[in-house]
């Protein structure tokens, strides 16, 4: 028969369990929200914002002048007009892998990099809205 000790450790994981899987189905439906808020965008997507070592999950929307990422707890946005670069690639410049069938998005603003994962379709479609612009390219075209 187990004892008490190993009763409480089995249940106090299993409440941590269940307490996970609420929050990410909770984000889940927060992120929902927020796609609805901005359902007027040119382009709506989740995706990842990496900072650092973290995968934050967002909404990315992009308006004629606008990118926005936002999650319950960010909201930031870049004016197109601010963006020095916009880069799609098949790795995060830490060099961390990213998931099978992914793309990242990365834009560079005034010497500061940010880096966004998203499906391989949506970053597709973000490219053939907001083209790929290097500063170094000849004939870059401005965003």
């Amino acid at each position: 028969m187990p004892s008490t000790a190993t009763l409480t450790v089995v249940g106090v994981v299993v409440v941590a369990v269940l307490i996970f899987l609420f929050l990410r189905a909770r984000q889940s439906d927060l992120l929902g929200e927020i796609m609805k808020k901005r359902a007027g965008a040119k382009l709506i997507c989740k995706a990842e914002y990496v900072e650092g070592r973290e995968m934050i999950p967002v909404v990315m929307a992009l308006t004629d002048d606008t990118i926005y990422y936002e999650n319950p707890d960010l909201q930031a946005s870049f004016e197109l007009a601010r963006i020095d670069e916009v880069e799609y690639a098949d790795d995060l410049m830490t060099g961390k892998n990213i998931p099978a069938g992914a793309r990242v998005l990365r834009l560079r603003s005034h010497g500061a990099t940010f880096e966004y994962v998203m499906t391989a379709p949506e970053a597709a479609k973000w490219q053939a809205a907001l083209k790929q612009h290097l500063i170094d390219e000849p004939n870059a075209a401005a965003v």
